[in-house]
């Protein structure tokens, strides 16, 4: 997907005059350092003394171990899979190469790189991917857990292999920061868990070429940092790794240098990341994840090399951490709610772990966990090693007293009935900062489970370059369980990760203070002069979730309602009513979906011109799902809706 004139005048506008002027140094710098020819300078005598301590290994949960073995041992021969596509060339893998496309990224100076081309560079999420080396820490913790050197052996030669083929300012892999910094956590906890293994100095510290690499990286990172309208999760990514590298690896004059600018940027940007309710800004589960993680690992490295770390850290890590133990249903399942892409910022752990339940785990060891928090039965290998490096220090703050169930800021409110019921009211902001790079046109959409099934499901995300059209529709107001209008989307995008008008919502009810009926009512300017309203009811007794929209004031507007099913769903649509039943650990269920009589439904099922019809489990993934659409018109009466769930 290559980028237009008119989508650089629209990314230029969505910057201030501050923004503008850092890029231009920016661009100054990249050109300066095309011809440029730095030292890294020389280091004797490192050493690496960030180790685990004594006894952490042991105390991994068997299982947690067998599974993290059983990862390891699929590496091994060759074998993995990343957003779908399965490979089976990791023995000796090529850096530059998208096996989704059977393009090879092009050499030469980084930032020459069409990286946004997928014609040029192939799939380039699918290549950054394996060179983020978190295959490369399931190695060597397996190592660490076994001590079988055939995997450090074999970590040993992929990293040799890609610092040969990826010289620093060469390729496709020096384009991006978040790239950088999740590689160098990643390197930090190799040379970590490789520790007891007798070659593991030779590769890092003793090895001129490695760290040559590693104070590239970090000049790259201390260079150019994400900025502005950019500042998300990357930003967060980029200072947690290189605080991570400086802690660990400070083996270089401008280490202390480094380590203090990035620990200043990881602060301020965990804190204006964050909503002060503890949720992730940019609305979206996966990047709430991604940056607990990052932060987790980099007050862990903190305290490993004895570097004092600001309260406002911890405290926006406590809060994050018990925002997430309030919002995932009974799965401990969090909203799939905005953009998701997959990622991971430390990977220690096999196939079959459940990623929130690890990061409760966590929350649990380091923050110590609150009686309303749900129950966490599974193990993993991430939170032993974390914890051990983590020093007790609970922030002294005020923590909820019971589960919270509306922050008021994110404008998210969770609804919860008998059974299991999970209901998600979307009435916050469209997204994060001017751009809103990660957010969906989803203002008042709802997302339904039962006992952690999608019975209305979130569609999520499946790409982000490449197939504009699919990025288009699951991100659209059409791809939402909400009303659209006269064919437009409640916020104008201009650009995949651009969008130029914001839609602004309002929550006018959120009551879960009784418990027989829990009650939302939120409103969006989306489509001025018409306001969209839509009340949410959930009543305890009958099991039953009652949806009422309304379209207020303006002209005569052609109404799409959208309610997505979960691809487990099954239903038959007569009419204006219909019957859907799925299963549950071998148990069948039902529910009845009431859908308003004055609109016209018809059931759509993977339908691809145009998009219609499709859930995607996992970025680079999708399956086709029964999703109901009613057509109509906006006539000033409600649009009711009934979802009841039987048994």
């Amino acid at each position: 997907m290559t980028m237009s004139a008119g989508w650089y005048l629209r990314r230029l506008s969505a910057m201030g005059p501050r923004e503008v002027g850092g890029r231009t140094v920016d661009a100054v710098r990249r050109r300066r350092w095309r011809s440029a020819r730095p030292v890294c300078p020389t280091v004797t005598g490192a050493r690496f003394t960030a180790v685990l301590p004594p006894g952490t290994v042991a105390s991994v949960a068997p299982d947690a171990a067998k599974r993290l073995v059983a990862e390891a041992d699929r590496l091994m021969a060759g074998h993995a899979e990343y957003f779908g596509v399965a490979r089976d060339d990791l023995v000796d893998p090529d850096w530059g190469y998208d096996p989704k496309t059977g393009r090879r990224a092009p050499s030469g100076y980084a930032f020459d790189v069409p990286y946004r081309d997928e014609e040029a560079v192939g799939d380039v999420k699918q290549i950054w991917e394996l060179s983020r080396h978190q295959y490369l820490t399931v190695l060597a913790a397996a190592y660490a857990l076994t001590g079988d050197e055939r995997y450090a052996e074999r970590v040993d030669a992929h990293l040799r292999s890609w610092w040969a083929a990826n010289a620093p300012l060469r390729g496709v892999h020096w384009t991006s920061g978040i790239e950088l910094g999740i590689r160098l956590l990643s390197w930090v906890w190799i040379r970590r868990l490789l520790d007891g293994w007798p070659g593991a100095a030779g590769l890092f510290e003793e090895n001129p070429v490695a760290l040559r690499q590693i104070w590239h990286h970090q000049r790259w990172l201390a260079a150019f940092p994400s900025r502005g309208s950019s500042a998300n999760n990357h930003v967060i990514a980029e200072a947690a790794g290189q605080f991570a590298a400086a802690c660990a690896f400070g083996w270089f004059p401008s280490s202390a240098r480094w380590r203090a600018d990035a620990l200043r940027s990881l602060d301020r940007h965990l804190r204006s990341n964050t909503f002060l309710s503890g949720l992730n800004r940019e609305l979206a589960s996966e990047y709430h994840g991604l940056v607990l993680e990052l932060g987790l690992a980099a007050v862990a490295e903190a305290d490993a090399a004895g570097v004092p770390v600001p309260t406002t850290v911890r405290l926006v890590l406590l809060r994050m951490t018990d925002a997430l133990a309030a919002v995932v249903d009974d799965r401990l399942r969090p909203p799939r709610q905005g953009d998701s892409d997959d990622g991971h910022g430390l990977v220690v752990d096999g196939e079959g772990t459940d990623r929130w339940g690890s990061l409760l785990a966590t929350g649990d060891a380091v923050f110590g966990r609150l009686p309303w928090w749900p129950e966490v039965t599974g193990t993993d290998v991430r939170t032993p090693l974390l914890a051990a490096l983590v020093r007790p220090r609970r922030p002294a703050v005020s923590r909820p007293a019971s589960r919270p169930a509306h922050f008021a800021d994110a404008g998210m409110t969770v609804l919860r009935g008998p059974g299991g019921i999970w209901c998600r009211c979307d009435g916050g902001p469209h997204g994060f900062l001017s751009i809103a790079a990660h957010a969906h046109a989803d203002a008042l959409s709802v997302e339904v489970r039962h006992d952690g099934v999608d019975v209305l499901a979130d569609p999520g995300t499946f790409c982000y370059h490449g197939q504009p059209e699919w990025r288009r529709y699951f991100r659209s107001t059409l791809g939402h369980n909400t009303l659209r209008l006269d064919g437009e989307d409640q916020s104008v995008s201009g650009g995949p990760f651009l969008w130029t008008r914001h839609a602004e919502s309002r929550v006018l009810v959120a009551d879960t203070s009784d418990e027989g009926v829990a009650r939302w009512c939120a409103e969006h300017d989306g489509y001025l002069p018409s306001v969209h309203r839509r009340r949410v009811e959930l009543t305890a007794g009958s099991r039953e979730l009652r949806i009422a929209d309304e379209v207020r004031g303006g002209p005569r507007r052609a109404v799409r309602l959208a309610f997505h099913l979960g691809p487990a769903i099954a239903a038959d649509l007569a009419g204006s009513r219909a019957e859907l039943s799925w299963s549950r650990d071998g148990e069948d269920r039902s529910a009845t979906l009431d859908l308003p009589g004055q609109l016209s439904w018809r059931a759509h099922r993977g339908e691809s011109e145009p998009p219609l019809g499709w859930y995607s489990a996992g970025f680079g993934r999708k399956e086709p799902a029964t999703t109901l659409i009613g057509t109509g018109f906006a006539d000033g009466t409600e649009f009711t809706t009934v979802l009841g769930f039987h048994g």
